[in-house]
């Protein structure tokens, strides 16, 4: 079993409409992160997951994710058995799910789901959140790390503005037997120093990161104020 050390982790990772998207680009953001300083990469599908594990010689843990659109069902991230499986058979040296309360693809049960990860590998688990309730069952379900990865990407979270740095303090308090993770929004150092300065030690960074296209139009509203 291998956990994550504090610090840094860097989402690496493109979805199918995105320039970056393909070929052994992925690999190369996570290269380039060790090479920066970070203490470990989160990534999507077994193929980008198990290349970056070979390009950086894994030397960082893997926070390891499915995506996956069901009609069923708005969870998307690492959302049935069928992508956990594949998790466990991967590099990835922890699991991610979603965590939150919606109805899961299928009629799966979150439970169920971390009970078969807890039979079948010592990987830690992750849960992505968005709500203090969330985080609550899922300390209660006895995952590893929790993460306010979903905050403001739920429905009962949309419009609220990230970073939230009063979610990160409150989660701190109420969470006692699982490692709190941030992730959501940060866009600049000093937008971190501000999270760091709540006590959380893990931050998960993508898009300020490795995502170019989103970055450039960043710099781009500035032109066009």
């Amino acid at each position: 079993m291998r956990r994550l050390n504090p610090g840094l982790i860097v989402s690496c990772q493109a979805l199918k409409d995105e320039p970056m998207y393909g070929g052994n680009t992925i690999p190369k953001f996570a290269y380039a992160a060790l090479l920066g300083g970070a203490n470990g990469i989160r990534a999507n599908t077994i193929k980008d997951i198990n290349a970056i594990a070979k390009k950086i010689d894994h030397k960082l843990p893997i926070i390891g994710i499915i995506k996956a659109d069901y009609e069923d069902s708005s969870v998307y991230i690492t959302p049935t058995l069928s992508e956990v499986r594949r998790l466990i058979k991967s590099e990835c040296d922890v699991i991610a799910l979603d965590a939150t309360l919606r109805t899961r693809p299928n009629g799966e049960r979150l439970e169920d789901l971390v009970r078969y990860c807890r039979e079948h590998t010592d990987k830690p688990l992750m849960a992505d959140i968005a709500t203090i309730e969330e985080a609550e069952n899922a300390e209660r379900l006895g995952f590893d790390y929790i993460s306010s990865t979903l905050r403001s990407y739920t429905e009962e979270t949309k419009g609220i503005v990230i970073p939230d740095l009063k979610f990160t303090r409150d989660l701190l308090a109420k969470i006692k037997k699982s490692e709190v993770i941030f992730e959501g929004g940060i866009s600049s150092p000093e937008q971190l120093k501000e999270i760091l300065s709540t006590g959380v030690k893990y931050v998960v960074i993508g898009g300020a990161i490795t995502r170019p296209m989103n970055i450039t139009k960043r710099y781009k509203k500035e032109f066009e104020r």
